[in-house]
């Protein structure tokens, strides 16, 4: 073994290699006091990605529409009256203090304009509300609810709940920002509550998601993490039944932890959601190398041999495949960077970090702790092999059988491939115990929705959205738009003018249509401008050179498949009824979110590639065998193929995350095929053992530390599984499914592949 005298100077010299080890991890895990949280939206998009690039075109156009809803529901049912518009008033006025904010609106800052004698009025449609008579509420109301420009997204049809809009410009200079505006808000939102106790409050909008997502990455940075480092110490105290060897290895994980997340710290990468679901991950793969070489070792000591000569054996038959399978799942991990979202590219290139640690740890600084640590050889030994020998015994029993069995169980899992659709919503990244969550689901059924389309159409030159025109094919896309099932809201400069129209002909509702002349559409508009106060302009709305003007459109909650179609639909009608140039795309977060999937798939079917070609490559090299390392391929492959059968049996919805989980299993599932085949190979090159009998020596010797190293790992992802954002949660269940996969087909498909393809004298 060429690392021989590293390894004895590693259990000799146990003192050393634990001092040595903290100075290193003390260095590393320093770093982590630079680590903060990304909170926005927009890190789940590459600054190429061409969603994002229009979107912030648009925003850079026009005011940006980051936002906080405050949604009122006062449990009378009546937003017009006088407690209600009163708390109204009082909430618009004070949310100009939120920070960030630069724009208001509100059912009583409402610039409604009307008619006196020859002059144009332009006034906040509700002031002093309690000093308003029955009849002015009622007429207040009538107004509200037929305004285009209000229902649906300022108030509901029915007036029983009323929503106050508040615009958020951040700085970008901190990243306390979205915080801030955040807690500002949900402050304001607990005065109004002890104000007006008959009121309800709840909170949405893009800030507040924002800010949601930190929350959540907390949130089970509290709870699920200690959660599964105990749950893991169980798992390995029973099934290896060593008080010291357990403990070593939760060093290990703790330590891998520490100096990978202070790593990240130091690099300047920022946590998100995906990427603060390292540790766990560490502490699954970590657990692999380490109950590997505790495995041997223990048995070892149950064989007779002191620790020394126990660990240094471990060393020498683990050292190979335990550096293998750090690599393979290095490779995995580091395929993530073809991901088109980039907190996947840092979970990726964390988890290749840890990883690496985990291997550098687990031979040295786990040797020289059971060399510290008191161990009795009693408790080792053989430890559940009778139990791995009969499994062996019927594997090689009914090798046809269960190749064919397991053969056809692989074609059925696959056939149900196709049940899996792309889909996603990205309000339900978060779980009903997040208060966004629960607030934007009150609000899409009562009040607007928070998923948009915008567009920004083109008026063919400076003052070209006066041209009559333009502005009839503007009214006829906003038109197409409210016709379609999905729309709750369409804001549109068209209604504004058709309502100046009205206005400048004594309110006659008959004039209730567009300016025929460009001249007049002009000077209404410079009109209304003048008239505007500070903060409610048009620049929401209107470009500096009045060449284009944006349509904003509330859509209801819609998976990414049914918006798309949607957006598909509005491209063609845009394309057979508008002049090109109207001709544009739609965008919004939306928008965005609804193509990352399908863009994440693509990039990381490349990524997936790359990182087979090179698993391959390497384990033909590792086990000097063409034929073994291409018959390894099928282990390696099968599970993922069987978890999203699997997957599209029990749900068949595939989002961003799950895009992600084929490149991320690949290196983890190849771990078990490795250990296996290596143990194999040993029998048929150093022992000189047929087909059968090295299989059941690859039983004997490593089934049990696949069994538990299987367990750890999909009780680990299993425990992501429970984490409130759904992206975690549906990413850790799955990869749970294809390592459980793997196992089963590392156990009951491969020993008999091996028995059918490798009982040759040189393999």
């Amino acid at each position: 073994m060429p690392l021989e005298p590293l390894f004895d100077f590693v259990t000799r010299r146990p003192w050393w290699v634990v001092a040595l080890v903290v100075l290193f991890i003390a260095a590393a895990g320093s770093g982590m006091r630079k680590l903060g949280f990304k909170n926005d939206y927009r890190m789940f998009f590459s600054e190429d990605n061409p969603q994002l690039q229009a979107f912030e075109a648009l925003q850079n156009t026009y005011t940006k529409n980051d936002n906080i809803l405050f949604v009122l529901a006062p449990k009378s049912g009546k937003v017009f009256s006088r407690e209600t518009l009163s708390a109204m008033e009082w909430l618009t006025a004070e949310a100009w203090k939120i920070p960030y904010s630069i724009r208001v609106d509100s059912v009583t800052n409402y610039q409604h304009t009307r008619a006196d004698g020859d002059e144009l009025v332009v006034e906040d449609l509700v002031e002093n509300a309690a000093a308003l008579s029955d009849a002015q509420l009622a007429e207040k109301q009538r107004i509200a609810v037929r305004e285009p420009l209000l229902r649906n997204h300022l108030i509901s049809p029915d007036a029983a709940y009323a929503g106050v809009n508040v615009t958020i410009q951040l700085q970008e200079k901190k990243p306390t920002e979205v915080h801030e505006a955040a807690a500002y808000a949900r402050k304001l939102a607990e005065r109004l509550r002890a104000r007006y106790p008959d009121i309800d409050v709840r909170l949405t909008g893009m800030v507040i998601m924002n800010n949601a997502f930190p929350e959540a990455s907390q949130g089970d940075m509290k709870t699920l993490y200690p959660a599964m480092f105990l749950l893991i110490l169980v798992i390995i105290g029973v099934l290896l039944r060593s008080v010291s060897g357990t403990l070593a290895t939760a060093l290990v994980i703790f330590m891998t932890i520490i100096a990978t997340m202070g790593l990240a710290g130091w690099v300047g990468i920022r946590l998100s959601p995906p990427s603060v679901s390292v540790p766990v991950v560490i502490m699954t793969l970590a657990v692999a190398d380490c109950v590997h070489l505790l495995t041997t070792f223990l048995q070892q000591l149950g064989q007779g041999r002191d620790r020394v000569a126990a660990m240094m054996e471990s060393l020498r038959i683990n050292l190979g495949p335990v550096f293998l399978t750090s690599l393979t799942t290095a490779i995995g991990f580091l395929s993530l960077n073809f991901s088109d979202a980039p907190p996947f590219r840092d979970l990726g290139n964390m988890a290749a970090v840890g990883v690496s640690i985990a291997f550098v740890l687990s031979v040295t600084f786990l040797p020289a702790m059971m060399q510290i640590l008191p161990v009795r050889a009693s408790r080792g030994g053989q430890v559940e092999s009778p139990m791995m020998d009969r499994l062996a015994d019927f594997v090689i029993r009914y090798r046809d059988r269960l190749l064919w069995g397991m053969g056809c169980l692989v074609l059925v899992l696959i056939a149900m491939i196709p049940r899996n659709e792309l889909n996603d919503q990205f309000v339900e990244y978060f779980d009903t115990s997040i208060p966004f969550r629960v607030d934007t689901d009150f609000t899409t059924e009562h009040l607007t929705g928070i998923y948009l389309i915008e567009y920004s159409l083109g008026a063919g030159g400076p003052g070209g959205i006066a041209d009559p025109a333009y502005l009839r094919n503007l009214e006829a896309f906003a038109e197409w738009f409210r016709a379609q099932p999905e729309t709750l809201y369409v804001g549109t400069l068209s209604d504004t003018l058709k309502r100046l129209n009205k206005n400048m002909h004594g309110d006659d509702p008959a004039w209730y249509r567009l300016p025929e002349q460009r001249d007049l559409a002009a000077q209404y508009l410079l009109l209304y401008e003048f008239s505007l106060p500070f903060g409610l302009d048009l620049n929401n709305q209107i470009n500096v050179d009045k060449s284009a003007t944006r349509l904003t459109v509330i859509l209801k909650t819609l998976t990414s498949k049914q918006l798309l179609a949607l957006e598909d639909r509005a491209q063609a009608w845009m394309k057979s009824h508008l002049p090109k140039t109207m001709w544009t795309a739609g965008t919004s977060p939306s928008i965005m979110f609804a193509h990352i999937g399908s863009r994440n798939i693509r990039t990381m079917l490349v990524g997936s590639t790359v990182a087979l070609v090179l698993i391959s490559l390497i384990l033909v090299v590792a086990l000097r065998s063409v034929r073994l390392g291409l018959l390894s391929l099928i282990p390696n492959l099968v599970p993922m193929a069987m978890a999203f059968g699997i997957w599209g049996l029990i749900n068949g919805q595939v989002g961003l995350a799950l895009s992600i989980v084929s490149g991320m299993t690949l290196g983890i599932v190849v771990d078990d095929t490795v250990h296996f085949l290596s143990k194999y190979l040993r029998a048929r090159r150093e022992q000189g053992l047929d087909a059968a009998q090295a299989v059941r020596y690859a039983f004997h010797t490593v089934g049990t530390a696949l069994w538990v190293t299987s367990v750890v790992l999909v009780a680990g992802f299993s425990v992501l599984a429970l984490s409130h954002f759904h992206l975690n949660a549906g990413m850790g269940l799955l990869t749970a499914i294809t390592i459980a996969c793997a196992l089963l087909a590392d156990f009951l498909l491969l020993p008999p592949l091996l028995l059918k393809f490798g009982d040759r004298k040189h393999v």
